[in-house]
């Protein structure tokens, strides 16, 4: 794998510092590069995002805000947070950005704690329907301060069902509605949402994680104009460093900062806030606009073929970069499908399938298109991935044709 002198240069410096991490590092790296990453969640960043995140900013203890620091010394790192937040604000056209989230469980966190207080009773999509964690399981915070209630989707289109969704709402009069999802591969309607939540008199929170960097490029609609709280992680399609940031009006301004620190959080990560202006920059420009389309027609037609090779495609297709879909008519499950597919170098994830027993798998096209795949390699990856899961082609005559493909588009070409 060819990568940037830069890297080259922080690769050689860890062999001779810590050879044994150094090693496990360029492992990760070899494995990327001879592999399809169709993980949903997962991209690759720019060279120049890896760099602000191994900055000496990384050094920099900085509690609180820009100009209200714990900390003395914040002169510089306040200018780096200024930039993110007002390039948050100006891509996403909202009035206010906290860009100090570590993740987006964080952020959703934090979007409760500006909202609720324990007890209150939220809606949210139901987990086996493609909500989060942080939408009530009882594994989590949510689920366990919160009295969630879920909404689900319809049995036969896989799309959510609106009538319940209103039908609950009125019902249980939540102090908040939560819409968004990890795996529902349609276009929400925030407009509906807004008016239901208006109707209860509720605050509506998007948990946008997956489809914010889609927004950023205009191949989405956007939450900001209908949701009080906009909460997303910066990686995934926004093609940034891991972490999150919360978008909101400037009413809310105040609850969400104190809800960020101190009251979730302690001190911001000032490298990866300097990423995440890394990222937002880059996002606001037409070659990334290009790369959100590009995304979604990949997966269309990704879609298409895994359907045609006799895959069951939930709601019939996508309007994103996921895919969601069932492998049982090819005779295994999901959970088998993924490890099959995992030993040939096809990499994704399960997720549960709606009114089903079973799991299927969750796919996304982002990391692929981010290397240059286009239409035609989605289709040749669908045609190999049935093969696989059909047991016609062997796992090895499998792993080395995705090598080949993999080689053709390194993610840090040189």
């Amino acid at each position: 794998m060819s990568v940037s002198p830069a890297l080259e240069v922080e690769a050689e410096v860890l062999r001779r510092q810590d050879p044994q991490l150094a090693e496990i590092l360029l492992g990760e790296r070899q494995r990327q590069a001879t592999t399809l990453q169709l993980i949903a969640a997962e991209n690759f960043t720019s060279p120049a995002v890896l760099a602000a995140l191994g900055s000496p900013l990384a050094n920099k203890y900085a509690e609180g805000y820009p100009g209200a620091r714990h900390h003395g010394g914040c002169e510089i790192v306040d200018v780096a947070e200024r930039i993110a937040v007002d390039r948050a604000k100006a891509l996403f056209g909202a009035e206010h950005a906290n860009v100090q989230a570590h993740s987006g469980s964080s952020a959703v966190l934090a979007a409760y704690a500006a909202l609720l207080r324990p007890g209150d009773t939220v809606l949210a999509l139901g987990l086996p329907y493609g909500g989060h964690l942080t939408h009530g399981s009882p594994a989590n915070f949510s689920g366990r301060w919160f009295d969630f209630v879920p909404y689900g989707v319809d049995a036969e289109t896989g799309l959510i069902d609106h009538d319940q969704v209103r039908t609950l709402a009125r019902g249980h009069r939540p102090k908040a509605i939560v819409c968004g999802s990890i795996a529902y591969p349609r276009h929400l309607d925030y407009a509906f949402f807004r008016e239901v939540a208006d109707e209860v008199g509720a605050y509506l929170v998007a948990d946008a994680a997956h489809p914010i960097g889609l927004v950023a490029g205009g191949a989405a609609p956007s939450p900001v104009p209908y949701a009080d709280i906009v909460c997303a992680t910066t990686h995934k399609v926004l093609r940034g460093p891991r972490g999150g940031m919360i978008l909101c009006g400037g009413e809310l301004a105040e609850r969400v900062d104190r809800a960020v620190f101190p009251f979730t959080q302690g001190g911001a990560q000032m490298h990866t806030i300097a990423a995440k202006a890394v990222a937002f920059g880059e996002a606001a420009t037409p070659a990334f606009t290009a790369y959100a389309h590009q995304v979604v027609a990949n997966a269309r037609v990704l879609a298409a073929g895994l359907a045609a090779e006799g895959l069951v495609v939930t709601t019939g297709g996508t309007d994103t970069h996921l895919i969601t879909a069932d492998p049982a008519p090819l005779g295994v499950d999901g959970r088998a499908a993924r490890g099959r597919l995992a030993a040939a170098g096809i990499v994704l994830d399960c997720c549960p399938l709606p009114h089903g027993d079973g799991r299927g798998l969750r796919l996304g096209t982002a990391a692929l298109t981010t290397q240059g795949m286009g239409e035609e390699e989605m289709a040749r990856i669908a045609a190999l991935t049935a093969g696989v899961l059909r047991g016609e082609t062997e796992t090895q005559k499998a792993r080395e044709e995705v090598r080949e493909l993999a080689g053709g588009f390194p993610p840090y070409p040189g």
